[in-house]
Formats: structure tokens, C-alpha cells, sequence
């Protein structure tokens, strides 16, 4: 039909780099853009559609902002342009309620470390009435053709199982996460000078991303991971030292998306460990602004 592919500028690099990869075959990409809250505008999605638009992908929520789209209204978009709708909903799966034909989902993909699953598994469901995949490792004829070779079943296995126990506790999770996490951005608010990345309520109840103004971005991470265990962005982007490509997106200046951190909430998470958190970073930022 063509070769012309929209997606998000905010998206996982997972998206972002076969995009690039693709446009040197030929393939035109559209980035659209966010709003300061992390969220696309559907009328410049509708309107970035062509006749030779083939596929739209957009994440559910993004792995570092926790920012939930609006997918149910993007796939009714694409449906009612015929163009394929994937989404990735490795930072979605099992946290938020996914209808594949409510939102209109022609292809999904998962990953099972997200979940308290085994690393190194993933999954990526699609519509068989509407797309054709070509194979990705010759070979054999495992997956019906598409990728061959041996497959882990206690990964799968494991995967599923994850999957299945993340559902059963979905709302009940989301609840007392969300509780946390509005306890710790209470906390963190003592603080001039912090900022919340993302929408404040279409988010994950697990993930919380704020910068921090008058620190510098290495030595607030260095300080914090004394005590706590955080990140100043996707780990898929650890070593390098540019900012966040998401908040830049998002209208970050550089110095303030490099003094970012990332809190990951768990099933395990404590009001105690709030606490401990909250009370690291603010005493860490204190200190680096009065050096």
C-alpha cells in the first residue's frame, strides 16, 4: 500500500531505531510531537495520516514517564482510515486494562521482565486476518514460519504466569500504588524547584519521573543511589550521557532533564520505603544546592 510509517517522538528506542533503520530502505517516518505533558494531539495524528500510510505506533505508557495515550481513540483513528495500529505495551501489559478489539489493536507487544516475569521473553500478538508478518530467523518452521528455532517453554511458561498474576491484582495494585505514589510527589514537594514529567492523573500508578532545578543531573543520581535504588531514565539508555530524548520531547531544557529521577513503585513497595525515599532526595538536593 506505501511506505510511509507514523509513530511518536517519545517512543522507547525499541520503536524509534527500526524506524531509523527503515527510512534507509526507503521508508518515510513521521514523529509526531507531545505536549509539555507527554500526551499526542489526535487531530495531528489524523492529519500526519496519507494515503500511503501503512502503520501507526504508539505506545501505551511510556517507560519513562509512566504517561498513559489516549489508545482506544488512536485505534479508532487508524481503523477508520485502514491503517495498522501496533502498540507496545511492554510498560502497559497487565498494569492498565488492554481490550485488544475495544481499542482496535492490530499488533501488541510484550516483554515479561516488566511483570515480574523471566527476562528475555516477550510476545508480540497480531491480527492474522489483517497482517501478514515476513520471517525474522530463517529456518525452521516454529511460529508457523515467522521465527524459527526451539522455543523456551519455561520462559513462555513463565510469562504467562506472570501475566495471569499481575491481572488477578490489577485494581487492587493500582489502588495502593497510586497511594504511594501520591504520597512520595507529596513528599518531594517540600522542595522548591520539582517538577513532575508527565500528565499528573492519565499515568501509571508505578512510575513517577521528576527534575530537580539547581543540581547537577550526575552528582543528584550518584547521591541518591547511596541509599535508594533509582534511575535517571530508561535503562535501555544507561551510559549515555544526553538527556532524556523523552523529556527533551517534552520541552525539557537540557540541565533540568538531566537532574531527573525515575522512581519504579512495587508490588513490594513500603510506606517506609516512601518515606526513606522522600527523605533521601530532599536531603541530597539540599545539599548540592547549598555547595
Amino acid at each position: 500500500k506505501g511506505r510511509h510509517i507514523i509513530t511518536v517522538a517519545t517512543e522507547h528506542n525499541a520503536v524509534l531505531a527500526p524506524c531509523k533503520y527503515l527510512e534507509t530502505l526507503g521508508f518515510e517516518v513521521t514523529y509526531l510531537h507531545v505536549s509539555s505533558e507527554g500526551l499526542i494531539n489526535l487531530e495531528q495524528l489524523e492529519a500526519a495520516i496519507r494515503d500511503d500510510t501503512v502503520l501507526v505506533s504508539v505506545m501505551a505508557a511510556n517507560n519513562e514517564t509512566g504517561v498513559l495515550q489516549p489508545t482506544a481513540e488512536i485505534g479508532e483513528i487508524c481503523r477508520s482510515r485502514e491503517v495498522l495500529f501496533h502498540v507496545d505495551a511492554a510498560q502497559a501489559i497487565a498494569t492498565i486494562p488492554i481490550d485488544l478489539s475495544a481499542m482496535k489493536i492490530d499488533l501488541l507487544s510484550i516483554t515479561g521482565h516488566k511483570i515480574y516475569g523471566p527476562k528475555g521473553i516477550g510476545a508480540l500478538y497480531f491480527n492474522k486476518r489483517k497482517v501478514r508478518l515476513a520471517p525474522q530467523i530463517h529456518g525452521g518452521s516454529q511460529e508457523q514460519g515467522i521465527r524459527s528455532g526451539t522455543l523456551p517453554t519455561h520462559q513462555i511458561m513463565g510469562l504467562a504466569k506472570a501475566i495471569e498474576l499481575a491481572s488477578d491484582t490489577q485494581t487492587e495494585n493500582n489502588d495502593r500504588l497510586t497511594t504511594l505514589q501520591n504520597k512520595l510527589w507529596e513528599s518531594l514537594q517540600i522542595l522548591d524547584g520539582v517538577h513532575m514529567n508527565g500528565h499528573p492523573t492519565q499515568r501509571l500508578a508505578h512510575c513517577l519521573n521528576a527534575s530537580f532545578e539547581g543540581v547537577d543531573g550526575a552528582a543528584l543520581l550518584l547521591g541518591v543511589q547511596q541509599s535508594i535504588a533509582v534511575s535517571s531514565g530508561s535503562a535501555c539508555s544507561s551510559g549515555s550521557q544526553a538527556p532524556s530524548h523523552v523529556l527533551t520531547a517534552m520541552g525539557r531544557p537540557a540541565p533540568l532533564a538531566k537532574a531527573t529521577l525515575r522512581f519504579g513503585l512495587s508490588q513490594n513497595t513500603t510506606e517506609t520505603d516512601i518515606d526513606t525515599a522522600a527523605q533521601t532526595v530532599c536531603e541530597v538536593v539540599t545539599a548540592l544546592r547549598q555547595n
